[in-house]
């Protein structure tokens, strides 16, 4: 005989069905005795269980004669068919787990299979069985395990799940996790539209049966299907960077209306009060209530660290500039000339700036808009910002405070019956004054509280309360600050078991900003699928947040429980235990970079590493993670920033400096140089600090990379500088004997060289590194020496510039490198053009510049259409003008010196070709003043030379001999303007 529980009741014998007895009582029995899967049942609990309300009043009498009957039953199908056992302890039936499908489906759920386990399923646990008590243990059980599966099979096999989350939340129609996993699973399979209107009718049968609104789980849902349907249509530079707003926001109504006001007022309202007390919840929640006031976007920045320490405001500028449509490239150097961009751009729109957890008036002098409006006003477009402190902060101008405090108890039992429902908080009203009480008014700790009741349906307020209880005493004690949320954090996290406590405790020692469920794993050692298995518990309790989306979901702290962790790590955990979590999370963080990093075209440099330990990951989810290099650099960039500071903060300096040189190849395409040169300072302080000579070699080589080539003038000429900077690199990789690395060091040496006319040393230079690179397998290095061999031969012998520009290409090709191949093509293109032969030269430049813009490379673009404007302008082509102001307008907007000083003398040479003297003068002198600060001596020279012409053209004889004068003790460049020049290191 078989059985079936996992639906409507069924009995068959050799798989034919057989009809159920007919009295309800006897199939309730039989309902009740299989779920036992052999254990006895009293007769006492098979009361509670069959009779359920009527216990009271049938006895155990009933109990016999309903088993006696049932034994009678099972009697027709042979005396070995079932055994129905009874002694004085209760009833038990004798049959195997193979013979009822719940025992089939409990054995496949623990191997692993739970899509085979669902299988088994008919629909809800002995469906139409109206004599079995479904609220007792026995039967809610069963509906346990099966959710459970259900939710398992959701995380493993998303697109296998559908059908069987669908049945599971139709049966429970109020069970949220369950519905905002299918949610997810429809968004994921290409059903968003109908995941929508699923949502819709949740939350209308909550309003209508239960009088509230979707939980937390179910909004951070919707939320997300919002903003992917949004990322499908157009792209818009209207910020809207808000975090969501809590739906479960409750009382503050006076705070509430004091920050409106405020805002509506022109002034700039400050909320105040200790941690935890609801800040930012309140800043956020009115921010989308005024919303609709700030048409043109809402930015939103947390201004602490994950250190605690203050927010760095240049950081800030940065990425509000960004939001505000400016390119990472054209991102001003300095603080003073990114806050005036800022202003300027927040000029005359209606944007609403949350500037959150602010440490002083010093840190948000920067970041507030320059629009100075003391009324409202309907008429005039203009920014407004709201700040959230610990402190008043009334010294700023035209500041507002708003004093938060506790909650009275009125609204934190709200807040408690929002969150968990109006029928249970009624059912159990002095419990729920209780939980409240426990609290102490702290809007977190009673939003902890009131998620755990959430995400357990089936416990009593009461359960809980008596959790809370013992808390009590830190509560009242600790209720002036930290401690009081510190008291609700620990609620969560001693209900988790220890395995999860422990990857709590050691992720919390990360400073990076959010991070990947891999980095978990590595973290604390596990394979990825248990990581994924823990982060969902700590999510559960409330100690981790989410952020993303699927199939990139990551994880991030709350800047409390970071610290409540690293707390518990301190005391739990040894110095031994927590020195090898960071270690196997930067070494798994370093393993993958240094591997996509490989993969992007950048710099030529020779890829020097340390003997940092990596940890590897399993070979699929590393493939999985590197499918696209560029994007995985992009979701980790920041991670990889806050590990490379942390580990060289923490001594752990081989780590650091090779997690921030890896980085640098991204940041090159993506334009991030300030992040670039900013981590390497920092790391480079601790290289030169422990003594790793090697590390001290590598970020020196990157940083000349970036300051030479893609930063403003600082005050000294860059070229100039470049030679004693290039030399002591060299000593650095002689010391650690790293020939590839001395070849690298040798080509700067060499640009430098060149740039102040001294082209005998440039070749030894470019000789030598040439050397180097072939003997020692480095074809970047091989590559970006003839390029500067060619440069250094431009002036005396082109045939030669063009041998050397050719085997820059084929080295380039022969490593794969796109973006050095573009380079090489666009120095031959100019090459050729020197030479005569114009259509060739014209030809290069054109494949180059197409190249440059699919790689999204301005900096080659520019140099093509300079070159190509050259060319124009040599053969009496109308484009030249409008090549050389295209290429004029792109070294504005990113910084390029030289090629801005190179654009502005082309224009001066047309303007003068023109006879429009007075633009020619304007022209040239601004190209004088770039060349002079660049510090390049024939470039100098040849400008000069321009100047001096237009100045006697313009009537100007003096200032023409003063220039000429200059000129001729530079030495002669380049002759006809310098149209055959190389000017950048690619």
């Amino acid at each position: 005989m078989t059985f079936g529980v996992l639906g409507p009741l069924v009995v068959a014998v050799d798989s034919v069905p057989q009809a159920l007895p007919r009295a309800a009582v006897v199939r309730g029995l039989l309902g009740a005795l299989l779920l036992a899967e052999g254990d006895r049942l009293s007769a006492a609990r098979l009361l509670e269980l069959v009779w359920a309300g009527q216990a009271d009043r049938v006895g155990r009498g009933a109990v016999h004669t309903g088993v006696s009957r049932l034994r009678g039953w099972l009697g027709q199908f042979g005396d070995d068919a079932v055994a129905l056992e009874s002694d004085g302890e209760g009833y038990r039936l004798g049959v195997g787990p193979d013979a009822v499908d719940l025992g089939r489906f409990r054995k496949l759920a623990a191997a692993g299979e739970p899509a085979a386990a669902l299988g088994l399923r008919r629909g809800p646990v002995l469906a139409g069985l109206d004599r079995v008590n479904r609220e007792d243990a026995l039967v809610t059980s069963v509906e346990e395990a099966v959710r459970t599966t259900t939710l398992t099979l959701a995380r493993t096999a998303p697109r296998s799940a559908v059908p069987a989350v669908t049945a599971l939340a139709d049966e429970y129609p109020f069970d949220e996790p369950v519905q905002a996993a299918l949610l997810e699973l429809l968004a994921a399979d290409g059903r968003p539209a109908e995941a929508l209107r699923r949502f819709q009718a949740l939350r209308q049968r909550l309003s209508e049966e239960l009088g509230i609104e979707p939980g937390e789980q179910v909004q951070r849902v919707f939320l997300a299907l919002l903003a992917r349907d949004h990322d499908t249509g157009p792209r818009t530079r209207t910020p809207s960077q808000l975090p969501p707003d809590l739906p479960d926001f409750t009382g503050r109504e006076q705070p509430v209306q004091r920050v409106l006001d405020a805002l509506a007022d022109g002034r700039m309202p400050v909320i105040a009060g200790m941690g935890g007390i609801g800040k930012t919840a309140l800043a956020v929640h009115t921010a989308h209530r005024a919303a609709a006031d700030y048409p043109d976007g809402r930015l939103y920045a947390d201004l602490r660290g994950a250190d605690e320490s203050p927010a760095e405001p240049a950081r800030v500028l940065a990425a509000f500039l960004r939001a505000l449509g400016a390119d990472a490239r054209e991102i001003p150097e300095s603080l003073d000339e990114r806050s005036a961009l800022y202003r300027t751009l927040l000029a005359d729109r209606r944007v609403l700036v949350v500037l959150d957890n602010a440490a002083g008036e010093r840190q948000l002098g920067p970041l507030l808009p320059g629009t100075a409006t003391h009324a409202r006003s309907a008429t005039h477009a203009r920014p407004a910002v709201l700040v959230t402190s610990r402190t008043a902060l009334t010294a700023l101008p035209g500041a507002r405070l708003v004093d938060l405090g506790e909650l009275d108890p009125s609204h934190a039992e709200m807040l408690l019956r929002r969150i968990v429902g109006d029928r249970r908080v009624s059912a159990e009203p002095v419990a729920a004054g209780q939980i409240a009480e426990l609290c102490g008014g702290m809007p977190l700790a009673v939003r902890i509280a009131g998620a755990r009741l959430a995400a357990r349906p089936r416990w009593s307020l009461a359960r809980l309360a008596d959790l809370l209880r013992d808390e009590r005493r830190r509560l009242d004690e600790l209720e002036a600050g930290d401690l009081a949320v510190r008291a609700g954090f620990a609620v969560g996290y001693a209900r988790l078991p220890e395995p999860t406590r422990h990857t709590f405790r050691l992720l919390g020692l990360l400073d990076a900003p959010d991070f990947a469920p891999w980095v978990a794993a590595a973290v604390a050692d596990l394979p990825v699928e248990e990581a994924e298995r823990q982060l969902e518990e700590l999510i559960d309790a409330q100690l981790l947040q989410e952020t993303g989306a699927e199939p990139h979901l990551r994880y991030r702290f709350h800047d409390l429980v970071r610290l409540y962790a690293r707390e518990h790590a301190r005391t739990t955990d040894g110095p031994t235990v927590r020195a090898a979590a960071l270690e196997r999370a930067f070494g798994a963080w370093l393993r993958l970079a240094e591997q996509a990093a490989d993969q992007v075209p950048g710099p030529c440099l020779a890829p020097i590493h340390g003997e940092a330990p990596r940890h590897p990951l399993p070979s699929g989810v590393a493939a999985r993670l590197l499918d696209d290099p560029m994007a995985w650099f992009e979701a980790e960039q920041p991670a990889l920033n806050a590990s490379a500071r942390q580990a060289a903060a923490l001594r752990m300096v081989p780590v650091a400096w090779d997690l921030a040189a890896c980085q640098e190849k991204y940041c090159d395409v993506r334009g991030l140089y300030d992040d670039w040169r900013t981590t390497h300072e920092t790391v480079l302080r601790a290289c030169r600090t422990a003594g790793d000579v090697r590390g001290e070699a590598v970020l020196t080589r990157g940083l000349i990379e970036v300051t030479t080539w893609t930063t403003p003038a600082d005050g000294t000429q860059t070229m100039v500088s470049l030679h004693d900077r290039a030399q002591q690199l060299l000593g650095l990789f002689e010391r650690v004997g790293e020939p590839r690395g001395a070849a690298d060091a040798l080509v700067l040496s060499a640009w430098s060289l060149v740039a102040q006319g001294r082209g005998r040393e440039a070749l030894d230079a470019g000789r030598r590194a040439l050397d180097l690179a072939t003997a020692h397998d480095h074809p970047g290095g091989e590559a970006r020496a003839h390029q500067i061999i060619a440069v250094a031969y431009n002036e005396t012998d082109i045939d030669r510039t063009i041998h050397h520009l050719t085997e820059t290409l084929r080295l380039a090709r022969l490593i794969g490198n796109t973006r050095f191949e573009a380079t090489a093509i666009q120095f031959l293109g100019a090459a050729h053009g020197r030479a005569g032969h114009v259509e060739r030269g014209r030809d290069l430049l054109t494949r180059s510049l197409a190249m440059a813009r699919s790689l999204g490379d301005r900096y080659v673009e520019a140099f093509s259409l300079l070159y190509l404007a050259m060319l124009y302008a040599a053969t009496g082509d109308d484009r030249a003008r409008e090549t050389a102001e295209a290429a004029l307008a792109i070294a504005r907007r990113f910084d390029m010196g030289h090629h801005l000083a190179q654009a502005l003398g082309i224009l001066g040479e047309l303007d003068l070709a023109a006879g429009d003297h007075a633009a020619a003068v304007a022209h040239l002198e601004e190209s004088v003043l770039v060349w002079r600060a660049r510090g390049w001596r024939s470039f100098l020279a040849e400008a000069l030379q321009a100047l001096g012409r237009a100045y006697a053209a313009a009537g100007l004889p003096d200032s023409a001999e003063r220039v000429r004068r200059e000129a001729r003790e530079l030495g002669e460049g380049p002759a006809n303007g310098g149209a055959g020049a190389l000017t950048h290191g690619g």
